[in-house]
């Protein structure tokens, strides 16, 4: 018995010692499941490096590729479990952090926009000698895949959206603008704490699982190393960029086959804490934005997940990748 018990303590160190593990401001301590590549290039007059994963196929290759984008408090690791399906079913996965995120740069000075950003992905395929890609993403990066799909149609084989934010314009429906300094002095006070907390409420509808700690843990860590400044005013530049950038007028205009990948109980809205009380009820409203987003883009298909969050690839990994599978399959 002792030795029984001795075990199960000495496989919960790892754990316990992770709980608090500061990393540093490119993600610095914290390993990804891939040998992470680095693509350096000049933007804005400056020289940067984007970090990213360029992962084979283990299943009979088919000849495609796979470009997955994050989210805001995401990073390219994040996709795991979504990569390991991509890769068995023959697809070459290409996932970045995006510039000012994760194991990338993080520019004091930088014009963050969608379309920046869409370029600096699209220089990066180039890099690599990928012509075409079916994009998938997430969050943030389901407005970046937006905006990527609407300025580079020809390189966009499909669009696969999960849980896009942007669906809805924040500013317009009557939520206050804040200066980048006030979101810089919010992004100070993040905790593993806040951020948990948060996840619980607008992500995951009050239920937390154990699938979800390591990448609270991982978000939290950038906050507690010695890059915290550069993290929290690169995060404060890009919620700038989030709340000021909606996607949803443009829906109309998308011209390749996409899929929206909806998890119903999410609520999540940028700048919500800052709205007044009647109109907090409504923002986030999943259920009707994912539908009403479906109904906007020509052609689209909306694929429901009644019990899930803003996270379905992380939630429910294996209905996740079963629907996405699906949905390549059938473009």
């Amino acid at each position: 018995m002792h030795r029984i018990a001795t075990t199960a303590l000495l496989c919960s160190l790892p754990f316990l010692s992770s709980a608090n593990e500061a990393y540093g401001p490119r993600l610095e301590g914290f390993d990804y499941p891939w040998p992470v590549k680095t693509f350096a290039f000049e933007s804005q007059r400056q020289t940067l490096e984007m970090a990213y994963l360029d992962v084979a196929p283990t299943g009979r290759p088919n000849g495609r590729t796979a470009l997955l984008l994050h989210g805001k408090n995401f990073c390219a690791a994040t996709w795991q479990t979504t990569i390991d399906a991509l890769i068995a079913a023959g697809y070459r996965v290409i996932a970045p952090d995006q510039i000012g995120f994760c194991k990338s740069s993080k520019p004091e000075r930088y014009q963050y926009s969608f379309g920046q950003l869409a370029a600096n992905t699209q220089a990066l395929l180039t890099h690599l000698g990928i012509e075409q890609a079916s994009v998938i993403g997430h969050s943030m990066g389901g407005m970046l895949g937006i905006r990527y799909a609407l300025d580079h149609s020809a390189q966009t084989r499909q669009l696969l959206l999960v849980n896009p934010i942007g669906l809805e314009d924040w500013k317009a429906l009557g939520v206050p603008w804040r200066s980048v300094d006030a979101w810089y002095a919010n992004e100070l006070k993040t905790s593993y704490e806040s951020i948990r907390r948060y996840q619980l409420e607008v992500y995951y509808d009050g239920q937390w699982t154990p699938e979800f700690e390591r990448w609270a843990r991982m978000q939290a860590g950038a906050y507690l190393g010695a890059g915290k400044q550069a993290v929290a005013w690169s995060q404060a530049l890009t919620s700038d960029m989030v709340f000021n950038q909606p996607v949803v007028h443009e829906l109309k205009n998308i011209t390749v086959p996409t899929t929206f990948f909806i998890g119903q109980k999410d609520r999540t809205a940028i700048g919500r804490d800052l709205a007044p009380p009647a109109l907090k009820a409504t923002l986030g409203n999943y259920p009707a934005l994912g539908r009403d987003a479906a109904a906007a883009v020509p052609g689209a298909t909306l694929v429901r997940f009644e019990d899930l969050g803003h996270s379905p690839q992380v939630q429910a990994p294996a209905r996740f990748n079963a629907a996405l599978l699906e949905a390549l399959r059938g473009e």
